[in-house]
């Protein structure tokens, strides 16, 4: 997928210094929605290790984790990742992403959301895909309903972010009817 001058693609070691500093580039600008993260999240090896992390889950069949980066130089600019995978009946998995202050606003988060749910049917196979906003996250709601998920409930003190328990919107896109793979 390419929109804008921006690509997205599997995330992969190699993103880490990029990530670390998109990461604190965009610290302020994401601390409303994140939760606290320690001073080592925001370093090369501290990216590092959570990549790892993650590809460890991929590998296990528990997540696809995706970068965005400029077309031009390769920058990371946000990510989206697919996680908490899980088979049989339930044959679900759990929708985040983030996109770079300066990219907002030019339906990239969109795009990536569509392109990874599309993945989640066709290559994966599950049945629904969900995810949580804050409550008064107006922006990534818009995002979630473009993309056609649509508000199926709220989670009391769901995270720990900014200070605080926060509650969230559930949202979900069924994506087909079919029985669960084998």
């Amino acid at each position: 997928m390419i929109i804008d001058g921006v690509e997205m693609r599997g995330l992969a070691l190699g993103d880490a210094a990029g990530l670390a500093e998109a990461y604190a580039r965009n610290r302020a600008y994401m601390a409303p929605f994140e939760p606290d993260r320690p001073d080592d999240f925001y370093t090369e090896r501290g990216q590092r290790a959570r990549i790892e992390g993650m590809l460890a889950e991929r590998d296990a069949g528990r997540m696809a984790p995706h970068v965005l980066v400029e077309t031009s130089g390769g920058a990371p600019v946000g990510a989206v990742n697919l996680g908490s995978i899980a088979r049989g009946p339930l044959c679900s998995g759990g929708l985040g992403y983030w996109v770079d202050q300066d990219w907002n606003g030019r339906g990239l988060a969109t795009a990536a959301v569509q392109r990874v749910c599309r993945a989640a049917r066709e290559e994966l196979g599950l049945h629904r895909v969900e995810a949580g906003t804050l409550l008064d996250n107006q922006a990534s709601q818009r995002v979630l309903a473009k993309a056609g998920f649509e508000p199926y409930g709220v989670a009391p003190r769901l995270l720990h972010i900014n200070g605080a328990w926060r509650d969230h919107r559930l949202f979900q896109l069924l994506l087909h009817d079919d029985p669960p793979p084998p």
